[in-house]
């Protein structure tokens, strides 16, 4: 039994410890601290390359943060369980004070303390007015306020009044709202998806039939990549604007989309997708996210057959956009396996939108496309295209080279219109460059529940700050021959500017003037302000008087 008890206190104070205020608002310290690796470190569900990069560039630093869920820090479960933490707590204490508030607004104002000069506020002088005169003029000057009448003997009528109730409203609501956001990100998390794709500027096509379509495509839990909102986007032209400086000031893609009903009619709706200005097709957002270059090779192989390619290589200098890749060939008409792997060709190296060269190596000077270059090393042999393991169109295998089966057979650097020869005759030319858009589609149906939330999280938090709760007492005591004796008392219940200010203007209205008399200078205890949610020992304010 002793130790049934021990548990039981134990479960009881972690659960009293995990539901308090202060472990709230630690947990979301906590978990604004966790996201910022997401915002300062590249993240695989963003940009791999982006993460392998940086590991590149890192070797000895990036395995222990891959290892911490720092390239994933929205997957991790480290941050998982600071989520789930915060929803427990914040669920602790929003619930038990949202009874206590309702229980606070069925309750009458407290009673009017035996002592009004104790308080911190306070204000008396005579009238000529009759006790319900006084009482009926209080009534009106505080209109909006929540006011309870009272009795005593001899004749002395009171009022209390309070006001400031929609403070704790506020709390609550931002609680509620911030719980809102919570669940709302988990079940966007749950039912959404979201995708990246490049395009050709060049009238190329992309739809959203499934999976397959997509460069990366990260489902939520429940999103099987089968059942995705049907439509089509064609890129026709893309424009971006720079500064002198090389900083880019604008990205314009003209597309044209079908949406689901548009297909079948054939029909397309002209856009200008711009960045941070998505085209909306139903829940579907599609997102302009960057842009880059794709030179375009033709080859003409010994027997007169040409080919051509349109590959997209990535930038490797955001800057000046200096780009690096490969585009890779078969020779045509080859049947047999072991001849096809001798003969297959990869054109690797540099692309610069604007050439300039240290001798004969070539870099950017701005990320425009004014003077286009490419710089590429000829490859032949095995490209390992055949070897059953997957195969970046980006790169080369690197051990197809080591292993001699890969072999360099030219170097040059081409203009749009130049081409060079390989010893077999081969002939390399440089058609020119077509652009590309890296595009985004996102589906996530909890956006418009979030954007709630958050004005709601706004709207509680401004609520809370700027709402003060305070209290107001109005004693009339009847004198002789004629006349009252009003006596008035005041209360923050919150540390708070500005009622002092408040409660002389009531003042100067309910007391006739010259006759008030100032307030008695009195010393603040802890049983004078006293929390929030505590109304004083009984219903008389002898809790605010002791």
């Amino acid at each position: 039994m002793n130790r049934l008890t021990q548990l039981t206190a134990l479960a009881r104070n972690t659960w009293r410890g995990l539901t308090s205020m202060r472990t709230a608002l630690a947990l979301l310290f906590l978990l604004a601290l966790g996201a910022l690796p997401g915002a300062l470190l590249p993240q695989y569900s963003l940009n791999a390359q982006r993460v392998r990069t940086y590991q590149e560039q890192h070797p000895s630093l990036a395995p222990v943060l891959d290892r911490l869920g720092f390239f994933e820090v929205f997957a991790s479960p480290w941050f998982a369980a600071i989520y789930l933490l915060l929803f427990i707590s914040l669920m602790g204490c929003v619930v038990p004070r949202s009874i206590d508030y309702a229980r606070q607004l069925r309750r009458a104002p407290v009673a009017t303390p035996r002592n009004l000069a104790r308080l911190p506020h306070h204000a008396a002088g005579e009238s000529a007015s009759t006790p319900a005169e006084v009482i009926a003029a209080a009534r009106r000057r505080l209109r909006g306020w929540r006011i309870a009448d009272g009795e005593e003997p001899g004749g002395v009528r009171t009022l209390s009044a309070e006001r400031g109730y929609l403070r704790e409203a506020g709390n609550l609501v931002f609680h509620v709202a911030l719980l809102g956001l919570l669940v709302a990100f988990a079940i966007g998390k749950l039912v959404g998806y979201e995708g990246q794709v490049i395009v050709l500027a060049n009238g190329s096509q992309f739809c959203n039939s499934g999976s397959l379509a997509y460069d990366s495509f990260r489902p939520g839990r429940s999103v099987d990549g089968t059942a995705l909102t049907p439509f089509c986007v064609e890129v026709n032209a893309f424009k971006p604007t720079y500064l002198p400086t090389g900083a880019p000031e604008d990205y314009r893609a003209a597309i044209s989309y079908q949406g689901p009903d548009d297909i079948a009619a054939g029909t397309w709706h002209p856009y200008l997708l711009k960045v941070n200005d998505p085209l909306r097709i139903g829940g579907t957002r599609v997102y302009l996210l960057g842009h880059g270059y794709a030179p375009q090779f033709t080859v003409t192989f010994p027997d007169g057959q040409q080919r051509s390619a349109v590959v997209q290589w990535p930038p490797v200098e955001l800057g000046t956009m200096l780009s690096e890749g490969t585009t890779k060939f078969d020779p045509p008409g080859v049947t047999d396996d072991a001849t096809r792997r001798t003969g297959q060709l990869a054109i690797t190296g540099l692309f610069a939108p604007t050439a300039t060269f240290r001798g004969s190596l070539l870099s950017s000077a701005f990320p425009d496309m004014l003077d286009p270059a490419v710089a590429v090393d000829v490859l032949k042999g095995d490209l390992g295209n055949n070897s059953g393991r997957g195969q970046s169109i980006f790169s080369i295998d690197q051990s197809m080279v080591d292993s001699g089966r890969l072999k360099q057979v030219a170097r040059q650097n081409l203009r749009p219109g130049e081409q060079l020869t390989l010893p077999d005759h081969t002939v390399v030319h440089f058609d020119g460059v077509t652009r590309f858009v890296s595009l985004q589609v996102s589906y996530d149906p909890t956006q418009l529940w979030v954007l709630g939330f958050a004005v709601l999280v706004l709207g509680g938090l401004g609520l809370s700050l700027l709402v003060k709760r305070r209290r107001l007492w109005v004693r009339v005591t009847p004198a002789e021959p004629a006349g009252t004796v009003v006596e008035l008392g005041g209360l923050a219940r919150t540390e708070a500017a500005g009622y002092g200010e408040e409660f002389d203007r009531i003042a100067a209205d309910l007391l006739p003037p010259r006759r008030a008399q100032p307030p008695v200078p009195t010393v603040r205890s802890k049983a004078v302000v006293s929390k929030e949610g505590d109304e004083g020992a009984d219903q008389r304010g002898s809790g605010v008087l002791q």
